[in-house]
């Protein structure tokens, strides 16, 4: 065909009619929201109701009529006493991405001709807002990267905007990698449509069956003042290959055309200053091959571009910070032209939240046996009811007034917590299983009934504020207060504390209240048992003259004042002389009966003191208190555990620990060589390993680290097997440890292992006892899932923490952790896995092509079954020994015949 110049001076518009046999609708969900009937539309395409996936909200239909309904529209709102507003939508059949098409009708149906004004939310983000008075329907489109199986769209009401409702939901499959060089930072990204033009064509939209995808191609309008359309038809077929996102023959097949040396330019209004993809398409429909260069914003972003007669060519281009868009191209030789284009705003989907805190909360919400709302992610694209959040992190819990009765476990693993409020929650006992979160900043705990301190307050360093008003705590108040170098606030209000304040509280930054106490002061005086002192009766005779008034009223003070002072002296010196002849005898006791032990030693306070040099190296510490290096007269190196006072015990109950730590004597267990219970001092004595612990070994500074080799990991888990099992079963009455980590692991100078501290350690005293109920202890990251679901103590328990270290051995890294992505926060939720496919990627880096295969297997696999959540399905510690002598045995004879060796 000859074209003449002037005919090409006329904008030319090319179309094809494309005639489709089948189309395939393998992966389309298309709900009909408050529908009540299955329909097939006019396309052929079926609409369900959207009952199975959603459960809540009101129907009704309006007047409007579109290609998805015969008669009237349903549609489905949701008045605002509605918690929960979101479709879950199935994805588990979709491969890639997946496009969503949500469509929004309001057409006064409630006659109030208030439109209503609404978020829309993807999964964790928020993605746009509805406002139905600009326009109405409302169509949004989205590309979203499939990652879960599930996909929850939800609707939240703004203040003052009225009902949200919707009246179709529709996902459609796209082409395997289509879109992903916007979605290039997935699973991070999606993409909000803002345009999809089939240039050149005005009759209307094409969708599906045309478009097999069923992608809404809109007709080009006059996007600029300087243009106007015309036709001009052509048939032809192109190589489509190179183009992921698969756009329909039909799209391609027409084309906006401008004479040569004039500009096409698109001036595209968009609605919001953010990131911009946008995916330009080209066909050789022309008898020449035209050339120009691509401009977006005024920028060159691809100089003298020529499209190929019969190729099909598509160009993505990214555009951040941008409030306006323009696309122009600058003719260089022939006819520029274009024959479709879309344009989506890139928007962020929030970081995930760790596993392990989704976790917690959700078994926090169980003990409550509420419902609280809590669903999918805590912080995104709405914090949670109750919570607050820092990006994905939970920083803040208010539990307030919700009933609680105890501190959960879970509570430990909420570790990005700054604020707790857990203020009348019908707490009890002990305060517990807050040790472990070391960024909170405020605790308020007022308003229970909770009786001791515990000993976790040690480990809060950053705690600011402390509130515990209104309790019913007893005693002294614990030093380690004194510790929390950051509290400013301090309420003991209303308790029955009594004695002393530590005077490490006396500070002029701290704020310390202790009204309604017996009595609590910073005074030396000793106030144990002043509630129980009578004031003493004093009677006032009425003055003869009234001049002498104030004098005889200061005679009487000062008798009274005396009299009181008395008493008190008296009182005090009562009770030293009672304290102090049981402290004697329970001393002399424990002399007499350590003496037929045979092996621990009793010290005095003297020279306990004199072997710490006055506690002067801190070597530990624990929920016990401190751990010190000693150096006994003879030169031996000890490690001198101080008992805090909140976990000292009674007499008798010591002296029977220190008994039973006295008969333990094995070679993988730290020996106890001595004690000393004096001047109020519970003080155990055991030997001193200079290797550190295991814990020190693998995360600590390099300066101090020794380098674990595979062989040496596996030795040293062969020596805490070995001690674990002389506590099961080579001693009586069995013991379970209760603590066991990767930190109550100790190495000597030759790197051999041995279990220390058991000072949480319990004992089966019946000979076929199973289990024993108890409030649970231990460490979290470690703590056996079924023990502290029902406090049931057995020594699968300890099994299970030991496969947590078995783990720690495997992938050189910690229980707990924020590094990486959050389904890797938990190690076992995240090693597990890989482990049991025989997959070692995770090995740690710096064992990897040095261990035998098999013996990394066996060790895997027994790691593995100890963590196993149902303690039935874990093996006896005994059996975990035997498979790790049989993987040691094989790294040596790896070694020895030649293998690398670290």
């Amino acid at each position: 065909m000859e074209l003449t110049k002037n005919c090409w001076l006329w904008f030319l518009v090319l179309s094809v009619t494309v005639q489709f046999a089948s189309c395939d609708q393998e992966g389309f969900l298309s709900l009909s929201c408050g529908g009540t009937t299955t329909y097939v539309d006019s396309s052929n395409i079926s609409w369900i109701p959207d009952a199975s996936y959603i459960n809540v909200g009101n129907m009704t239909t309006v007047d409007y009529l579109d290609r998805s309904s015969s008669s009237r529209l349903p549609v489905r709102f949701f008045p605002d006493s509605l918690r929960s507003k979101c479709y879950r939508l199935p994805l588990s059949n979709v491969s890639s991405v997946v496009l969503v098409r949500a469509q929004f009708v309001y057409k006064n149906y409630d006659g109030l001709d208030k439109p209503p004004e609404f978020s829309v939310s993807l999964g964790r983000a928020m993605t746009t807002t509805v406002n139905l008075a600009n326009t109405d329907p409302w169509i949004e489109e989205f590309i979203w990267p499939v990652d879960k199986g599930t996909l929850s769209l939800c609707f939240h009401s703004l203040p003052g905007g009225g009902v949200p409702v919707v009246s179709s939901l529709e996902l459609r499959p796209l082409p395997q990698g289509a879109y992903s060089n916007g979605l290039a930072d997935f699973p991070s990204k999606l993409l909000k449509k803002t345009y999809r033009i089939n240039c050149g064509y005005v009759d209307g939209s094409l969708r599906y069956p045309i478009d097999q995808y069923d992608r809404i191609w809109d007709a080009d309008k006059d996007f600029s003042p300087y243009h106007v359309s015309s036709g001009f038809d052509i048939q032809n077929t192109f190589n489509l290959t190179s183009l992921k996102e698969n756009p329909p023959v039909a799209v391609l097949q027409t084309a906006r055309v401008l004479a040569r040396w004039s500009d096409l330019t698109y001036n595209l209004p968009i609605d919001d200053l953010g990131d911009y993809y946008i995916v330009l398409y080209f066909a050789g429909i022309l008898p020449v091959s035209p050339a120009f260069d691509i401009l977006i914003n005024g920028e060159v972003v691809r100089y003298n571009y020529s499209v190929q007669r019969w190729n099909a060519e598509d160009l993505s281009f990214t555009m951040r910070g941008i409030k306006s868009l323009n696309i122009t191209l600058k003719s260089t030789s022939f006819y520029p032209l274009i024959n479709a284009l879309e344009v989506y705003e890139i928007q962020d989907i929030p970081r995930e939240t760790s596993s392990t805190t989704v976790s917690a909360l959700q078994v926090i919400q169980q003990s409550t046996g509420m419902d609280l709302g809590w669903q999918d992610d805590p912080c995104s694209p709405k914090s949670w009811q109750h919570i607050e959040c820092n990006g994905n992190m939970v920083s803040s819990l208010d539990l307030s007034n919700v009933k609680m009765r105890s501190i959960s476990p879970t509570f430990g693993d909420l570790l990005d917590l700054k604020i707790l409020d857990l203020s009348n929650t019908s707490l009890s006992g002990e305060i517990q299983y807050l040790g472990s979160l070391q960024s909170l900043e405020k605790l308020n705990l007022s308003f229970n009934q909770l009786t001791s301190f515990g000993s976790e307050f040690e480990d809060l360093m950053n705690l600011q504020v402390l509130d515990l008003q209104n309790n019913s705590l007893v005693g002294l108040v614990p030093e380690s207060l004194g510790e929390l170098k950051n509290l400013h606030l301090l309420n003991l209000e209303n308790n029955k504390l009594q004695g002393p304040l530590p005077q490490s509280l006396n500070r002029k930054s701290l704020n310390v209240r202790t009204s309604g106490n017996l009595c609590l002061s910073f005074s030396t005086l000793s106030c144990t048992d002043v509630s129980g002192i009578q004031t003493p009766q004093v009677t006032i005779f009425s003055p003869s003259k009234p001049k002498d008034h104030k004098h005889i009223a200061a005679i009487i003070g000062a008798v009274g004042g005396v009299a009181v002072a008395s008493a008190l002296i008296s009182v005090c010196v009562i009770l030293f002389i009672r304290r102090k002849k049981p402290q004697e005898s329970s001393a002399q006791s424990a002399q007499v009966d350590i003496k037929n032990w045979n092996s621990a030693k009793v010290f005095s306070y003297k020279e306990i003191r004199s072997a710490t040099h006055n506690f002067k190296e801190v070597i530990g510490r624990g929920s016990f208190g401190s751990v010190y290096l000693g150096k006994l007269p003879d030169g031996k190196l000890v490690a001198v555990k101080v008992r805090f006072d909140k976990t000292q015990l009674g007499a008798e109950s010591f002296v029977n620990e220190v008994s039973l730590l006295s008969r333990i004597r094995h070679q993988c267990l730290v020996s106890l060589e001595g004690f000393c219970q004096e001047a109020k001092q519970q003080i155990l004595v055991y030997e001193y390993l200079p290797g550190g612990s295991l814990s020190d070994n693998l995360y600590g500074t390099k300066s101090k680290r020794i380098t674990l080799s595979w062989v040496r990991r596996l030795k040293i888990a062969v020596d805490a097997a070995k001690g674990l099992d002389y506590l099961h079963n080579g001693n009586d009455p069995r013991i379970i440890h209760r603590d066991v980590k990767s930190s109550n692991i100790l190495m000597d100078s030759e790197m051999n292992a041995k279990m220390c501290d058991f000072g949480l350690s319990k004992q089966m005293t019946q000979g076929d006892a199973t289990h024993i109920t108890t409030a649970v202890k231990g460490t979290a990251g470690y703590l056996d899932p079924e023990y502290y679901s029902t406090r049931q103590l057995t020594e699968k328990s300890d099994v299970y923490s030991f496969g947590v270290v078995l783990l720690e051995l495997i992938c050189g890294r910690e229980p707990l952790t924020h590094s990486g992505s959050p389904d890797s926060y938990n190690l076992v939720l995240w090693a597990k896995p890989y482990l049991q496919a025989g997959a070692f990627e995770i090995v740690d880096e710096s064992i990897k092509g040095t261990y035998d295969p098999e013996s990394m297997r066996r060790s895997a696999l027994i790691a593995s079954r100890s963590v196993e959540r149902d303690a039935s399905r874990r093996p006896c510690i005994a059996e975990v020994l035997a498979e790790l002598k049989q993987a040691y045995s094989i790294q040596l004879a790896y070694l020895a015949s030649g293998g690398f060796m670290n």
